[in-house]
């Protein structure tokens, strides 16, 4: 064999080589292309679309510890029992998730808040703290009513201690004109059975100035309550009032049968914010001490006498930075129960209550 016989075969055989490793070569497909989240500004900040579809969502929340001090504000202490101490800390998570997206009826809201809570005084709790679903103005499902909107600051009761029902309402809305109906399940707020509650508001704005009108009656035990509520800008601050009165205790007001408020937020600087605010009562609930935890629906054998309470205090809110807040409250509450309280020992009462707050918002 010549040397060019050689040669020319060992050409041959790599090309052959190259061949059948080419042929066996792996050739990586096209990556899909990316679909990246965009911003969805059409309802407000937060909102961003759900890849593939054209639904806005938001994620939210907050993440809370307190402090409350105060004989009647700790846990344990209600109807006369109690507490353990004079001070109760406690911590709370609450997420909220809200989609939207427009429709040829308007707006399409679905809303979930979840909440839980945890207590030293074995108070824990998880549980659905909204959850409803609402077309344009109707809206349906368990929601916070229109009774649970308050003034600013931490003095003023302004309505039962449970304001959120399993309900349908439908707002008519028309820019400074709202008006709205609600219906509210009321079954084992009190001792009857297929309980239900009708609720009406009316709502004027005037430039920096609002007005709301609001009723609500109870049908388990045939009483109602109405209340109305100003709120104007004045000055550096936010001056705001109510009254409210009731034919006898409900689902709605139960706290006594008349009672006027007023609150005035003065914006010190764009980070701290002081609010005073004062409140008084007149014919108090019968048989009950005068004390935030016992707020709830009444029984229908249960009437306002003729005790009476006022309550004024100062709220503090410092902006620690974005998303960080601390809220501080002290109360000062004075009650002469006169023929409202069954036990003689407890006829008048004086106390200081409050609370530290602080809390991160996302």
């Amino acid at each position: 064999m010549t040397m060019k016989s050689i040669l020319l075969g060992s050409a041959a055989a790599i090309a052959a080589t190259s061949s059948v490793q080419a042929a066996d070569a792996i050739i990586a497909a096209e990556p899909e292309p990316t679909e990246y989240v965009r911003v969805c500004d059409a309802f407000g900040t937060g909102f961003f679309y759900i890849p593939g579809t054209e639904t806005c969502l938001r994620i939210g929340g907050y993440v809370r510890f307190q402090t409350n001090f105060g004989p009647r504000e700790s846990a344990g202490r209600w109807e006369g029992k109690q507490s353990t101490s004079d001070w109760d800390a406690f911590a709370r998570a609450q997420l909220i998730l809200e989609a939207k997206n427009d429709t040829e009826y308007g707006a399409l809201t679905s809303y979930i808040a979840i909440q839980a809570d945890t207590d030293n005084d074995a108070h824990n709790n998880f549980k659905l703290d909204e959850a409803y679903i609402q077309l344009a103005g109707l809206r349906a499902g368990h929601f916070a009513s229109w009774w649970d909107k308050g003034l600013n600051g931490e003095t003023d009761i302004s309505g039962n201690d449970t304001t959120v029902f399993n309900s349908i309402s439908y707002t008519y809305d028309a820019g400074a004109f709202q008006a709205g109906i609600a219906i509210d399940e009321l079954e084992g707020l009190t001792s009857k059975n297929n309980g239900v509650g009708v609720e009406g508001i009316v709502s004027v704005s005037l430039g920096s100035a609002s007005f709301d009108l609001l009723g609500g009656y109870d049908t388990e035990v045939k009483q109602g309550a109405i209340r109305g509520l100003v709120s104007a800008d004045l000055g550096p601050g936010v001056l705001q009032g109510f009254a409210v009165w009731s034919s006898d205790p409900n689902s709605y007001w139960s706290t006594s049968k008349w009672s006027v408020a007023a609150s005035y937020r003065l914006n010190v600087t764009d980070r701290l914010a002081i609010t005073p605010g004062a409140q008084y009562f007149g014919d108090l609930r019968r048989n009950v001490l005068f004390n935030a935890a016992w707020r709830g629906a009444a029984s229908p054998n249960e009437s306002f006498g003729n005790g009476n309470a006022w309550k004024v205090g100062v709220t503090a809110d410092y902006k620690i930075t974005e998303g960080l807040d601390v809220r501080t409250t002290v109360n000062y509450v004075k009650v002469d129960y006169n023929d409202t309280f069954k036990d003689s020992k407890s006829k008048n009462d004086d106390y200081v209550s409050g609370f530290v707050r602080l809390q991160r918002s996302f």
